[in-house]
């Protein structure tokens, strides 16, 4: 465990405890025992580390709204946030390093959480989504962090093998409980789209949609969460999301949010929806037929882009409201494709399986750039980011690694030591940086 103190204004100094030497914590949360996952009750409890006894105020909200400028970039610090999927953690690891710094339980189930989206806000706090049934923000930096048992220190993790129980570490700020997945072992219709929106000019706290799947109804739910504590604002359901009643096991699958803070979600084969931001109103496109749609991300005029398992990519024009699709064939049949991040040059950047690697397409011109860019003993590349240096990280499930990938020289990093790491949302918060100052 990670003692810092915070000494002086901003100035930081950290400590290593052995663990025969940690003090028990007074910290706790609040009804933090595991509901049933089944239940629809949305209203469960969470836990606020916004107390009135911190160590420091509440931070003030970053208020990078759309136009402004600004960026990650200018940030100190640059995260890349991928769930370890089995071990129910999430792995905070430097992108200019490539060490884990960090890694956190991502609910009150501990290891049976089941953690896959993370989403990162304008000012570099992740939003980690358990298929398992929660949402849990994680501030970034330890002045966004609370000392919750006012010792004057905030207890975090250290690295990857220093794991705090769920509830004791100070850097987690809330978590707001959601309905599971069923139980079943890949939680089918448990909560998945996550994505930060910039929050508005008169509040800027940036707010979080989340979305998930109420099979039993044929109904996709979804919830946008107050930044600053977690509190739903509002909710929105799209009744008959299996409009062709296939039985399909996995509703609302992907999520982004644009410029305007719309969200933008697929279903695992379609539907493609919006929320407006404003109205809540919803608009609902079905994808061509044979396609099945899986990741999804905007790029700078804000139009979805998807990538699918049958070797699919849709572009989808919001104005003419039409599909334009590209088939990657490997001549052995369709190409499987997962998550996608587009970076700043209008690259897609596309995780795929068989053969394992990364396939490129140019969103400008909507052409192939590349089906066969190689990632070094690679099995089941899942997803896709970038960082603010435009490398493009790939987190790869079966070897337990992520892999950074500098465009520009071809070489090649891996982080190793990650469980199952399964994540392909915005991971590094790139892609909503991309909508909000498409400039840069």
């Amino acid at each position: 465990m990670r003692r810092c103190v915070l000494v002086l204004l901003g100035l930081t100094a950290c400590t290593d405890v052995r663990d025969d030497d940690a003090q028990p914590t007074a910290a706790s949360i609040a009804d933090a025992e595991t509901q049933d996952p089944s239940a629809a009750d949305t209203s469960a409890e969470k836990f606020d580390a916004n107390g009135p006894g911190g160590l420091l105020p509440p931070p003030a909200c970053a208020s990078v709204m759309p136009g402004q400028g600004g960026s990650l970039g200018d940030l100190d610090f640059s995260y890349v946030w991928i769930s370890n999927s089995m071990q129910g953690t999430v792995s905070k690891i430097d992108t200019e390093s490539g060490i884990e710094v960090a890694r956190y339980f991502t609910s009150a189930r501990e290891g049976a959480g089941d953690p896959s989206r993370t989403a990162v806000n304008p000012a570099g706090d992740v939003a980690v989504t358990s298929r398992a049934g929660a949402v849990t923000k994680i501030a970034a930096f330890l002045d966004r962090c609370e000392d919750r048992d006012e010792d004057g220190i905030i207890d975090t993790s250290s690295g990857p093998d220093d794991v705090l129980p769920f509830g004791t570490d100070e850097c987690v700020r809330w978590s707001v409980e959601l309905p599971g997945g069923g139980g079943d072992p890949k939680n089918h219709q448990g909560p998945r789209p996550t994505g930060w929106d910039a929050g508005t000019p008169e509040d800027p706290c940036s707010r979080l949609w989340v979305g998930w799947y109420e099979q039993a109804q044929n109904r996709g739910r979804f919830q946008r969460h107050d930044g600053t504590d977690g509190a739903v604002l509002d909710e929105v359901t799209v009744d008959d999301w299996d409009v062709a009643q296939t039985g399909r096991d996995w509703g609302p699958y992907g999520g982004a949010v644009d410029q305007q803070g719309d969200l933008w979600a697929i279903g695992w084969g379609g539907p493609l929806v919006r929320i407006d931001a404003t109205t809540l109103e919803v608009s609902r496109w079905e994808t061509p037929a044979g396609t099945h749609p899986y990741g999804i991300a905007l790029d700078a005029d804000g139009h979805p882009w998807t990538s699918g398992m049958s070797g699919d990519v849709l572009h989808f024009d919001p104005d003419a409201q039409t599909f334009e699709s590209l088939v990657l064939d490997t001549g052995a049949g369709p190409r499987i494709l997962r998550g996608l991040a587009i970076d700043r040059d209008g690259v897609a950047w596309i995780a795929a399986n068989s053969p394992c690697g990364l396939v490129t397409v140019d969103t400008a011109t909507h052409a192939l750039i590349s089906d066969a860019v190689e990632l070094p003993d690679c099995s089941m590349p899942v997803g896709v980011g970038i960082d603010v240096q435009g490398r493009v990280w790939v987190p790869d499930s079966v070897e337990n690694v992520a892999y950074r990938r500098d465009p520009s020289s071809g070489t090649v990093v891996r982080t190793e030591g990650l469980v199952a790491p399964y994540t392909y949302s915005d991971m590094t918060g790139a892609g909503l940086e991309l909508v909000l100052n498409p400039q840069g």
